[in-house]
């Protein structure tokens, strides 16, 4: 549904995306990492057409961004980061205005639908400029999600609100993403976790990984936790990788084996230690959490460059 092509997006001499590139599929909902001016937003408004590349394209169900822009934007519902509300309008009647942008038929109908959905219909007679941080949120992606379609690019979707309103809109993210194609970018890891079943990881304008969560959990030089007794040393181990002692108790030694490629060397290892007489307390294969993976990837630091929206 969404093709990114060798993106390259320049300010100057500043390069924002240098190749970016990636799909999407309809029905998915991925999540789109980086740390601050890696060019996540610079990328999520390329593919909305709100900015133009360098070099490179983006297909929307083999339309090319910008070469059809209103058909594009018709395809697309966009949540910037920055909510693009008017605080002097009422909640009907700036979502009445955005119908009318968008050149709707029935604009009560899609009011209603919209306001349901985002649970909004108790303040649309309220202004805007009176609401919360959580229902200014819920009017955003009403707005976004008004035209009914197939695409939902979300930036920052929970940023400032509290744990329950996170909570709140992270539902009605998941539920939304029953129905449609969803790029979800946010700096909350957790709520990743909870609510994509993808992640792209973008640092300093490049993918550093796109895998499935659960395929990027069990790579990326996962490491073996063991605590044994017996005659060896620690660097006894170094035949499997890069070993991390983690101390002594009891009379046992406790390590971390970190593989040199994304290898699962547990068979390997109980056979070695079979053979050396060495006794296992505790073997097993790490866990990896998602934000020890990001850090992992985006080490190299994020430089010195802001994104520019």
């Amino acid at each position: 549904m969404i093709t990114v092509e060798s993106l390259y997006k320049d300010y100057g001499n500043i390069r924002a995306l240098d190749g970016v590139s990636f799909e999407v599929e309809k029905g998915e909902i991925v999540g789109f990492l980086g740390p601050n001016g890696a060019g996540k937003t610079t990328t999520m408004q390329i593919i909305t057409g709100f900015m133009d590349p360098t070099e490179g394209r983006v297909l929307i169900d083999d339309l090319d961004v910008l070469h059809h822009p209103i058909e594009i934007k018709r395809r697309i519902g966009y949540l910037p980061e920055t909510t693009p509300l008017y605080d002097d309008l009422t909640v009907y009647d700036f979502l009445d205005f955005v119908a009318s942008v968008r050149r709707l038929s029935n604009r009560r109908t899609a009011i209603k639908e919209a306001s349901e959905r985002c649970g909004i219909t108790d303040v649309l007679g309220r202004s805007i400029g009176t609401l919360s941080k959580g229902y200014r949120q819920r009017v955003g992606l009403a707005q976004a999600i008004i035209h009914d379609p197939d695409i939902l690019i979300l930036d920052e979707p929970t940023s400032g609100l509290d744990p329950i309103q996170i909570g709140e809109i992270r539902e009605l993210i998941k539920d939304l993403g029953r129905e449609k194609t969803v790029i979800l970018s946010t700096h909350i890891l957790t709520e990743v976790e909870q609510t994509c079943g993808r992640v792209i990881v973008i640092n300093r304008g490049r993918i550093v990984a796109d895998s499935p969560i659960r395929e990027l959990k069990t790579g990326l030089s996962q490491g073996l936790r063991i605590s044994y007794r017996g005659p060896l040393s620690p660097e006894g181990f170094e035949r499997f990788g890069r070993v991390e002692p983690l101390g002594e108790e009891d009379g046992s030694i406790r390590i971390r084996i970190v593989p040199p490629a994304e290898e699962d060397i547990r068979e390997e290892v109980y056979r070695f230690c079979k053979g050396e007489d060495i006794v296992l307390l505790e073997f097993y294969r790490e866990e990896r959490s998602l934000e020890s993976i990001f850090r992992e990837l985006t080490d190299e630091t994020s430089g010195d460059r802001k994104e520019r929206a």
